[in-house]
């Protein structure tokens, strides 16, 4: 299985992303703990790898900004 790994820096927090192919064209990203296993939360798909940590990158920076706000 390929896979391709990310690392985003993001409100100053560390975190590695990790994409994998479920078909030719659909990949999956997800956040990867220090254990290697994946984390609880939803993953993010895209037509590329790139495609597919950017969702989950950009999703990491609301969720941020909304715990900044208080929401």
């Amino acid at each position: 299985m390929t896979r391709h790994r990310f690392e985003e820096t993001i409100n100053g927090y560390g975190y590695e992303i990790e994409v994998t192919a479920v078909q030719p064209d659909r990949w999956r990203a997800y956040l990867v703990r220090l254990t290697d296993g994946p984390t609880a939360l939803m993953p993010f798909y895209g037509r590329t790898p790139d495609e597919a940590a950017r969702h989950l990158a950009n999703w990491l920076v609301q969720a941020h900004g909304a715990a900044r706000n208080g929401r």
